[in-house]
C-alpha cells in the first residue's frame, strides 16, 4: 500500500492512504487526548506521571477497543520494555497476557504503525482545520510555523488567556510567557 511513516507523507498521500487503510482495515480505533487533560498531568501529575503515562493510559484504551492478539507501539519512553508494561498495566484482565512491541521508531518498521501514525495524522489535520473556523488560521500548530507562533503571541498580548486549544504546559507557552514578561520589564 506503500504506508510509512506519517511524517515522511504529504498531506495528500496521508489522505489517500487513510482511505485505503480503513477500507482494508478489519477495526480501527483511535483516542484523543484534550489540552486539558494533557495539561493536568504534565502539570500537577507528580514526577512519575508525565506525559508518558497518559500515552500509555491511552494506547491501553486503544488495545482494549481493537482486543488484538499482538499490539505494535511506538515507544514514547526511553526504555521500551517500561513503555510496554506501562501499557499492560492498564488493559482490562483478558488483555494483560497480549504480546506488545513497544520499540522506538515503530512507524518505521511496522506497516500496521505506520498505518495508525498516518490515521492519527489524518486525524489531526482534520480537528485543526475545524479549528480554525472557531480561532482564525492559526496555521498547523505546531510551534516550527511561524503562523502558529505569532497566533499564539498575538493571542496572548490582546487576551489574558490562551484559547482552550492551547497546552499551558507546552514549552512553547513558556517561551512566549518569558518574552511578554521581558517585555513588560523592559518597557
Amino acid at each position: 500500500m506503500g504506508v510509512r511513516d506519517s511524517k515522511l507523507l504529504t498531506p495528500e498521500a496521508r489522505t489517500r492512504l487513510e482511505t485505503k487503510i480503513r477500507s482494508t482495515a478489519s477495526k480501527v480505533a483511535f483516542v484523543e487526548a484534550q489540552p486539558n487533560e494533557i495539561d493536568e498531568i504534565v502539570l500537577h501529575g507528580g514526577r512519575l506521571r508525565r506525559l508518558n503515562f497518559l500515552e500509555a493510559r491511552m494506547m491501553a484504551q486503544v488495545i482494549s477497543q481493537l482486543g488484538p492478539e499482538e499490539a505494535y507501539v511506538d515507544a514514547s519512553d526511553v526504555n521500551e520494555a517500561r513503555y510496554a508494561e506501562s501499557i499492560r498495566e492498564f488493559l482490562p484482565d483478558f488483555l494483560k497476557g497480549i504480546k506488545i512491541f513497544s520499540e522506538h521508531h515503530a512507524d518505521r518498521t511496522y506497516p500496521v504503525v505506520s498505518a495508525a501514525s498516518i490515521i492519527a495524522k489524518v486525524r489531526r489535520d482534520a480537528v485543526v482545520e475545524s479549528l480554525h473556523s472557531g480561532y482564525g488560521d492559526f496555521g498547523s500548530g505546531y510551534m516550527t510555523d511561524p503562523k502558529t507562533m505569532a497566533f499564539l503571541r498575538d493571542w496572548r498580548r490582546t487576551h489574558s488567556e490562551y484559547p482552550p486549544i492551547v497546552r499551558r504546559s507546552w514549552k512553547t507557552i513558556k517561551e512566549i510567557e518569558a518574552e511578554i514578561g521581558q517585555t513588560r520589564f523592559g518597557s
